[in-house]
């Protein structure tokens, strides 16, 4: 088997004295669709700030292997270095740039990856237009992949509330990552708006080739479009498996429900 392009090796993270999350452990590997589930409180979206930068892992290792294949530690890169590495995220609570356009908050994803100079900024060269005028027309590309390149000029917070969660992908996609971290991305979505954002899952998973951890709430959205699930239950994983041995594992629905029983999905 090749090596994982994402590898956590026995990762903890202690507040205040409190363990939130205890050794965990996980690898990916390109291409793969996996789902981090778990009840309220878990310590889900934890896992994922640490994965992101945006916490440094009290203990343990966080290993990414880099397109030219050479793995890197990156336990405690800020969020813009490992989004330049090639790791984007997207929040549970929605976090655009409100008051700017639609189209902004996808031209500002890409600085990462502009190759004007800071002269070419400051004075505006022939390059600086040059660029700008890619920038604009991939944002828009982009857009238009997710039929929402109509309301480009729209301030952000003026999209129904289906369309800023797909904007917030279309963002985190503008950064052309390689790992793409989803944070419950069907929250607050009524049941036909989650099974289109199953179809836009599979859709950007086969269209940018891109590999994909997501934590989910919504089993039926879990079960329909991963290929592998890690359960996690006050910060420690409880179980690993395909969706349909983690449906049927005593220690899930414990987890869940608290009684034997079988989770619909």
């Amino acid at each position: 088997m090749s090596e994982p392009m994402l590898n956590v090796e026995s990762i903890s993270i202690v507040f205040g004295g409190l363990k939130a999350v205890s050794n965990f452990d996980l690898k990916i590997y390109e291409g793969e669709l996996v789902g981090l589930i778990g009840p309220n409180g878990a310590g889900k979206t934890t896992v994922f700030n640490m994965l992101s930068g945006i916490y440094t892992p009290t203990e343990g290792k966080i290993r990414f292997m880099e397109p030219d294949g050479i793995t890197k530690n990156i336990e405690g890169q800020a969020p813009h270095i490992l989004a330049k590495s090639g790791i984007a995220r997207t929040f549970q609570n929605i976090r655009l740039f409100k008051e700017l356009s639609v189209l902004d908050n996808v031209r500002i994803a890409m600085h990462n990856r502009i190759a004007y100079t800071p002269f070419g900024s400051v004075f505006r060269t022939k390059s600086y237009y040059q660029e700008e005028e890619r920038i604009k027309s991939k944002a828009l590309e982009l857009l238009g992949l997710f039929n929402i390149d109509s309301k480009s000029m729209e301030l952000a917070q003026n999209l129904p509330y289906g369309e800023q969660r797909k904007l917030e992908i279309v963002r985190a996609l503008a950064g052309n990552p390689r790992l793409l971290l989803l944070d419950e991305p069907a929250a607050g979505m009524n049941t036909q708006e989650t099974k289109n954002l199953m179809e836009l899952i599979s859709f950007i998973r086969k269209r940018f080739s891109v590999t994909i951890l997501l934590i989910e709430h919504d089993m039926n959205l879990v079960m329909g479009i991963c290929e592998r699930l890690v359960v996690l239950d006050y910060g420690k994983i409880i179980a690993e498996g395909l969706p349909e041995e983690i449906k049927r594992n005593p220690s899930v629905i414990k987890a869940y429900l608290g009684e034997e029983a079988t989770i619909d999905a």
